[in-house]
């Protein structure tokens, strides 16, 4: 069953119609971003607002329905970021160039790798071009985005 319109003007505009996961801009976007559930359905997530984030198809897709991934540098499973209940500076930081995202904390980090946020600096990934797309969001000053007014209410 799809979501209200209403609902998804509010999870629209409590996440100031930017990624929650990524910060990407629904603005530079040509279809409104989706709607992830941060307890997946699948997993007895509900449709409350509570449960719900506005996020690209990028983020979506990766994100799919896991709610842990493995910390890297201590290779332990940790929860994903749930920007409802964490705020996203406190775990995450652009790289010097604005390019990449940096987890900061074990959640920062397992939730980078588990949506491949952070290794985008390989020519060879087929999905290089979200830093091309940054390279040309800097210099409009799209980018990054002020991410200390993108915390949860």
């Amino acid at each position: 069953m799809p979501l209200p319109k209403s609902l998804l003007s509010q999870i629209r505009e409590r996440a100031q119609y930017h990624c929650e996961y990524c910060h990407y801009p629904e603005r530079l976007s040509t279809a409104p971003l989706s709607v992830d559930h941060i307890q997946p359905r699948s997993l007895g997530g509900t449709d409350e607002i509570e449960n719900l984030a506005l996020a690209c198809r990028r983020c979506n897709e990766r994100r799919y329905n896991f709610t842990y991934g493995a910390d890297p540098q201590t290779e332990l499973e940790t929860p994903l970021f749930n920007p409802r209940t964490q705020t996203w500076s406190d775990h995450f930081t652009w790289s010097s160039d604005g390019l990449c995202i940096i987890g900061l904390t074990p959640i920062g980090r397992a939730t980078c790798q588990r949506m491949d946020l952070m290794d985008l600096n390989d020519d060879r990934r087929p999905d290089k071009f979200i830093q091309e797309s940054r390279k040309q969001w800097l210099q409009g000053g799209f980018h990054p985005p002020n991410d200390d007014s993108q915390q949860n209410e």
